[in-house]
């Protein structure tokens, strides 16, 4: 006859690439049954984002099926985003269960275009995501997932965000004419991202994705200072000039206490259509992995340039679902994976968060 502790014994061979424990003592195993040899059971990982996940149920189904008496095992794959650093801070957002910077050093390097397609991958893997357009002196978001004429609403004295391709988003250029310039100083920067992050009706999120401006100013401050953000993503293109820039950026998150998720590469290459095998690298070769390696952060991918990617953003749908089999949508499949693993390792840190074990 099948034991449970038979059943447990061998998943906890399984052991999480990033976590470094296997799923049993890190409690991803849930809701075991067994009844006259057939077994069944949930793993439920840190984000739908995982990239392990298809390799992580077969292994648990043969090791499972590998036992005497077991006539059939049922695996279901399921996903709880774990809390994380905790609203320690001066604004509670109790549903948000981590807010992820998007941030670079200098402008025109395709920060708001990750930004975009990193949330709608999220949200395409089953992740609740939010999008807070930050850049409040060119925001660009809402032309970007093709909602620029949306008018919010208000409800219960919120904000009630507008959604496209399965994620939440706010964004200035909602809030004001289209041709009217963003004249604030630094108060009054303050109380937007306060207003944008407390009278808006989020409701529940995985992933609150910010969209900052460029450089290291009042906006950056503003952020860290008002709630406690899980990880800054930097994006930089090869070039020397932008890796110099991201590395200030890198320094400012670090003074102001928020951890540095990785480095994106944008615009790393272009391949002609006509020609799939050649690569002309336009802005330099390898500076954005050079730069995670001296500074010792992760390296979470390079996007290669296209005009798709363009004309995906002008006409409103992220490139990730108008052409999903592109290599611009494939990289950035890959690097939102990557995103999702190093924000489910940092959550999972023992200062953060205490497990949960249950069978």
């Amino acid at each position: 006859m099948v034991t449970e502790n038979e059943v447990l014994q061998v998943l906890r061979q399984i052991v999480d690439p990033d976590l470094k424990k296997d799923i049993v003592s890190l409690g991803f195993v849930r809701d075991l049954r067994i009844e006259n040899g057939a077994v069944s059971f949930r793993i439920v990982l840190t984000t739908p984002a995982c990239p392990v996940k298809d390799q992580m149920s077969s292994e648990a189904k043969r090791l499972v099926s590998a036992i005497e008496g077991v006539k059939q095992v049922e695996v279901v794959l399921d996903a709880e985003v774990p809390h994380g650093r905790g609203m320690k801070n001066n604004v509670e957002l109790p549903d948000v269960k981590n807010i992820i910077a998007i941030s670079s050093g200098k402008g025109g390097v395709g920060k708001s275009t990750v930004a975009v397609n990193l949330a709608a991958s999220l949200a395409l893997d089953g992740a609740k995501v939010g999008l807070m357009d930050a850049d409040i002196y060119g925001p660009n978001i809402p032309i970007m997932l093709g909602v620029e004429k949306y008018e919010p609403q208000v409800y219960e004295r919120k904000l009630v965000p507008t959604q496209a391709h399965g994620v939440k988003m706010i964004s200035m250029a909602l809030l004001a004419a289209p041709d009217q310039a963003m004249i604030m100083r630094g108060p009054m920067l303050h109380g937007v991202i306060r207003q944008f992050l407390t009278d808006v009706a989020w409701g529940e999120l995985d992933y609150l994705i910010v969209d900052m401006p460029p450089g290291t100013g009042d906006v950056q401050l503003s952020l860290a200072q008002l709630v406690a953000v899980q990880g800054a993503v930097l994006v930089t293109t090869p070039q020397t000039v932008s890796t110099a820039d991201v590395r200030r950026a890198l320094k400012m998150f670090e003074t102001v206490g928020v951890p540095i998720l990785g480095i994106i590469e944008n615009m790393s290459y272009f391949t002609p259509p006509d020609m799939p095998d050649k690569r002309y690298y336009i802005f330099g070769e390898g500076g954005g992995k050079k730069l995670a390696e001296e500074c010792k952060v992760p390296f979470l991918g390079e996007i290669p340039l296209g005009i798709e990617v363009r004309e995906a953003g002008d006409k409103g749908v992220p490139i990730v679902i108008s052409s999903p089999d592109s290599p611009q949508a494939i990289a950035l499949r890959k690097t939102a994976e990557e995103v999702a693993r190093q924000v489910s390792i940092e959550a999972m840190k023992p200062e953060f968060v205490i497990l949960t074990r249950s069978k």
